[in-house]
């Protein structure tokens, strides 16, 4: 059974390594999530996976924030109720994130 985000939990999924399973995309959400995550990552909020550090980058960080800002933009009447929370949400967020981390 789908959960709609990509991992399924059938018997199809059952017994095999996380590489071996198709990647989930297509889903507005979970694409403004992982834009998010690497926002945070910018701002140092979490631990880079590969280097096992954090580290800011305020270009970086600014970088994410505008790509997120003209998603804004372009995508204005054309989304759900739900992802238009959820987009603005997730700029705002990073805005005071970035702004906070442009300050020091």
């Amino acid at each position: 059974m789908s959960d709609g985000l990509g991992s399924d939990s059938g018997p199809e999924t059952q017994g095999r390594r996380a590489d071996e399973l198709p990647l989930p995309g297509g889903d507005f959400r979970l694409f403004l999530t992982r834009l998010a995550f690497q926002g945070m990552l910018a701002c140092g909020l979490i631990e880079n996976p590969l280097t096992r550090e954090r580290t800011k980058n305020p270009a970086n960080a600014r970088m994410v924030l505008d790509d997120i800002g003209m998603l804004l933009d372009k995508t204005q009447g054309n989304l759900t109720l739900d992802e238009q929370e959820h987009l603005l949400k997730v700029h705002g967020d990073l805005t005071r994130l970035v702004e906070q981390l442009e300050a020091r």
